[in-house]
């Protein structure tokens, strides 16, 4: 990091614009920076800093009053820095927050801070946002602002404390220093983890006594109890209590065998008991049966009589009723012959055909008859056909009237088109000339664009240039006159510069008279005696008058070579811009820049119609071609209309002289297609009907007769007592089911009369089976409960098995929790200090004292330089007294003792001489923390004070050699003696308008 230059406006106590050039300030390496108390030479380090981060060191930012107060009304505090951080130039702008009056009332109103930070070297896009600034500020230089301040702007009276400050003390300014927060983080993480897991082991003990519940709960015995050193193992209690359930379920298991086994025999003398009973039961229920069987036969064999006289009466009943069918179909043939006969037309066909038949119709050949009907529908069929023919013809003729209409319809529609398109076709000559003409006018324009643009162009430049004429004249005026101005200002300086020179050789004399001493030889001549040497007059120059007069004479000849050299450049300008115009005023200018635009905007509004005009006569074309097409098309279907025409009036004229030569004055041919088509369906009915009677008749008289034979070969005496013989198809039905249901019911008794087991029990005394009952009950219940018994211990086994099962398998599970938690629970108590930690340092403790281990050792190289040898820096890492961090022990060796002693005991210079090697040894080690970044400018603020010369002069050799590396070090400080070792100064000056900066540059 590289300061360049610094601007405070009414910041702290400088009222106005104050400005530093650091590298003027800084070009040998060091530079003093001083003034009276108070007047603001920390308010310089304040504002390099809120320039940096937006805030100040120390206590001073929690007064929040960076605007001046000597500053006037309405003064905006700002600080502007140039710097280079981590390789790249910069410029910061600041403004802080502070109150400003009301613009439209009394009273203040808070303006918030704002800043701006801007890329010099042009890389990266500027920012204007508070945190991005931030953010850009802490990656360049690699630190925070606490950072900064400890090891940029070493503050006064810090270091100081630093080195008598206790371990807390210590601690907490290294933290804010080294960020030692992840250390504290990577505690905590080690502290969480052991709570965490301490929780999760608790849940898993947890689980396991909540198994060891289940398991008492499920076996029925209690858990056991006692001391903690008495109480048995779980694992080893809940193996005992699964050996007990198994036990009692093979105990149970052999209860109920034994049990089963008696009841198995006793159902079994049940069984054989109740199948005794069931045999005599049936015995006399057989036994039963058969003798109803016998007592039922005479009504039997009446049934089977009555059967048998339905079953001889039956035919000739069937013979009787099927003669009644037979005469009631002749007679329904009879007449649906009539009304046949009746719905034949009496035309003269019908009249003929009703002849050609013989009535009533003979059985005798029925097949003549058959082939005069089929010889007159054979006629009326052809004679239907052809009336048909003559029909579709007539109708085609009617459809083909409609379509001739149509062809006339279409004829007149074809003409008034074709006339149309002749008269379209007439007018596009004329418009496609049109079109071509308004389209060569648009070419044109668009032709003539390059120029009027170019036209355009040139007047709109030396419109321009006329104006900026105007503004350069006025320019090159006012540099001739600060020409004229320095001309006469080195006119003056050079003649007094001539005159004092003249003066001083005129005094000369004078001035070597003055060197002259008693006894001593003069310069001049040579002579020991002096005995009138010359007197200085009042006009008497000195060479120091001639070294300002001449200095003031280079002065203004560079400011008049400068004011030259802007004339020339504004003369130049002057002369190109009237090349440029060409002469011409700008009224006239702008004119030409008016015709110019217009004639382009005409120009480009008739080039625009290039392309609609091109379109619109390709259209033209294209419908002037269409329109050809579409009349010669048109042309074309009228010429097939007029043939279609033709042709289908040739066609309706053979169509109708047909059809007339058929019909001439007669019926129509659809009452003549009806009337044949009458008389055919009439013909067929007719001969079905004639074919339908004579069937019926014959079968009527052949079932007559065979009646007459079956009466005379039955026993009956008449046709009615044969059908009063015949029994009702349910009656028949149910005789039978009688008889059958009888033979069954013999022939099943008397097949159990039979049966081995039956004969067996005959003669046996009945079985009582309420006692053997009574037993097979008790013993049944016996069952049932050993059963239960068996499945409540095997369903207790089962359960224990599972629940004994998860908890050896939580037990085996628990064991890696442990050993995890007691090997994170040994490492956090390492990490916080406790345990097997020897130094009882937590691990923040650890790294701030090793950090503070890096700056003891840098620190001492400094300070045995600055105390010529005499006292170094010792580090300690005892660990605290009474809750003290450890590891954060700071004491001082002291080689002419060999003591080593708290550096409480040091003098004032010592503890100065301390402190500044301790401050610059920390800037090292937080340098080399932040990346290495490299800090080309350092203050180091007050405290030279209490040095003697020898300390100072060992001082300021450590200064040099940090100059020596290419630092520039600032040293804050109101010594005189500081003042006369180091000429490159920065003087804070306190008046009661303000505070101002005076720069003293070697």
């Amino acid at each position: 990091m590289r300061l360049h230059s610094l601007e405070i406006t009414a910041f702290g106590p400088f009222a106005g614009t104050e400005t530093v050039d650091f590298d003027a300030l800084g070009a040998d390496g060091l530079f003093l920076l001083h003034g009276q108390t108070g007047a603001g030479k920390t308010t310089v380090l304040d504002a390099v800093a809120f320039a940096l981060y937006g805030t100040v060191p120390g206590a001073r930012r929690e007064g929040k009053r960076l605007l001046s107060d000597h500053a006037a009304k309405g003064a905006v505090p700002q600080v502007t820095l140039e710097a280079t951080l981590g390789g790249r130039r910069i410029r910061i702008v600041r403004s802080p927050e502070f109150l400003r009056p009301k613009l439209r009332s009394t009273g203040t109103t808070k303006q918030h801070a704002k800043a701006s930070l801007n890329w010099l070297d042009g890389r990266g896009q500027n920012l204007t946002r508070l945190s991005e600034i931030g953010d850009a500020v802490n990656a360049l230089l690699g630190m925070s602002a606490d950072q900064f301040f400890q090891v940029v702007l070493l503050p006064q009276g810090e270091f100081a404390r630093f080195l008598r400050a206790d371990s807390d003390e210590r601690g907490n300014l290294l933290e804010r220093l080294f960020d030692t927060g992840r250390f504290g983080d990577v505690e905590e993480w080690f502290a969480q983890r052991r709570r965490e897991l301490a929780a999760e082991l608790a849940d898993a003990h947890h689980a396991i006594d909540i198994m060891l519940g289940r398991v008492s709960q499920a076996s029925g015995v209690p858990e056991p109890e006692g001391e903690d050193s008495e109480q048995p193992d779980p694992l080893e209690w809940a193996a005992d209590v699964l050996d007990d359930a198994r036990q009692n379920r093979t105990l149970a298991q052999g209860r109920a065998v034994l049990i089963d086994a008696a009841a198995r025999r006793a159902s079994a003398a049940l069984a054989k008991a109740t199948t005794v009973l069931d045999l005599q039961r049936r015995r006399t229920l057989a036994e039963g049966q058969l003798a109803q069987y016998r007592e039922g036969e005479t009504a039997r064999a009446a049934r089977r009589s009555e059967l048998a006289d339905s079953a001889a009466a039956g035919p000739i009943a069937a013979t009787a009723a099927d003669l009644r069918l037979a005469r009631l179909a002749t007679d329904a043939a009879t007449s649906a012959l009539a009304a046949a006969e009746r719905a034949l037309p009496t035309t003269a066909e019908g009249q003929r055909f009703h002849a050609a038949l013989h009535w009533p119709p003979a059985p005798a050949d029925p097949s003549a008859e058959r082939t005069v009907v089929a010889q007159f529908v054979r006629d009326w069929t052809t004679d239907v056909a052809r009336l048909q023919s003559l029909l579709g013809l007539a109708r085609e003729a009617d459809r083909l009237d409609g379509t001739l209409a149509d062809y006339r319809a279409q004829q007149r529609t074809t003409a008034a088109a074709i006339e149309r398109t002749v008269q379209l076709q007439a007018s596009m000559p004329e418009q496609i000339a049109a079109v071509e003409s308004r389209m060569a006018r648009a070419a044109s324009a668009a032709a003539e664009l390059p120029g009027l643009e170019e036209r355009c162009s040139r007047a709109r430049v030396a419109a321009e240039s006329a104006l900026e004429l105007v503004r350069k004249r006025a320019t090159l005026a006012e540099a001739e006159r600060a020409r004229d101005t320095a001309g006469a200002a080195h006119n003056t300086a050079r003649s007094h510069l001539l005159d004092l020179r003249e003066r001083r050789i005129d005094g000369m004399a004078a001035e070597l008279a003055a060197r002259l001493e008693a006894g001593e030889p003069c310069v001049v001549c040579g002579s020991e005696v002096h005995p009138h040497p010359a007197a200085p007059s009042t006009s008497t120059v000195t060479r120091a008058q001639e070294d300002k007069a001449a200095a003031a004479e280079r002065k203004a000849a560079a400011a008049l070579d400068h004011a030259v050299a802007v004339v020339a450049r504004a003369q130049r300008d002057v002369d190109l811009l009237h090349d440029r115009t060409g002469g011409a005023s700008a009224a006239e200018l702008t004119q030409m820049l008016d015709a110019a635009t217009a004639a382009l905007r005409d120009a480009r509004a008739r080039a625009a119609d290039v392309e609609p005009a091109t379109a619109e006569l390709d259209r033209l074309r294209s419908e002037s071609d269409a329109l050809t097409v579409t009349l010669h098309d048109l042309v074309a279907s009228r010429g097939a209309v007029d043939e279609r025409i033709s042709a289908t009036e040739e066609s309706l004229a053979k169509m109708r002289a047909s059809v007339a030569e058929e019909v001439n004055e007669g019926a129509s041919l659809a009452d003549r297609i009806s009337e044949r088509e009458a008389l055919i369906d009439g013909a067929r009915r007719i001969q079905e009907a004639r074919i339908a009677w004579l069937d019926a008749t014959a079968r009527a008289d052949a079932l007559a007769a065979e009646l007459d034979r079956r009466v005379e070969a039955s026993s009956f005496e008449s046709v009615d007592a044969a059908a009063g013989a015949v029994l009702a198809a349910d009656r028949v039905e149910q005789i039978e089911t009688e008889l059958r249901t009888a033979e069954e019911a013999r022939a099943h008794a008397e097949h159990v009369l039979r049966e081995p087991a039956i004969v067996d029990v005959a003669g046996r005394p009945p079985v009582d089976l309420g006692p053997l009952e009574q037993a097979c009950a008790e013993l049944e219940d016996a069952v049932r409960a050993a059963a239960a018994a068996v499945a409540e211990c095997r369903r207790r086994a089962d359960d224990l098995e599972r629940l004994i099962a998860e908890l050896f398998t939580a037990a085996q599970a628990i064991a890696p929790q442990r050993a995890e938690f007691d090997e994170l629970a040994n490492l956090a108590d390492v990490v916080a200090g406790r345990g097997q930690n020897a130094r009882k340092m937590s691990l923040r403790s650890y790294v701030l004292a090793s950090r503070l281990e890096d700056v003891a050792e840098s620190a001492s190289a400094r300070l045995r330089r600055m105390s010529s040898g005499r006292y170094e820096f010792v580090h300690s890492d005892e660990a605290g007294v009474r809750g003290k961090r450890g590891g954060l022990g700071l004491d001082i060796r002291d080689d002419y003792t060999g003591v080593v002693r708290s550096a409480k005991t040091l003098s004032g210079g010592e503890a100065f001489l301390a402190s500044l090697s301790l401050a610059l040894g920390l800037a090292d080690v937080v340098a080399a923390e932040s990346g290495g970044v490299v800090l080309d400018t350092m203050f180091i603020d007050e405290g030279f004070g209490t040095l003697d010369a020898d300390t100072l002069e060992s001082v300021m050799a450590v200064l040099d050699e940090l100059r020596a590396g290419g630092r520039v070090v600032g040293v804050v400080s109101h010594v005189d003696e500081m003042r006369q070792r180091i000429p490159s100064r920065l003087h804070v000056k306190r008046e009661r308008t303000g505070s101002t900066l005076q720069v003293v540059a070697s």
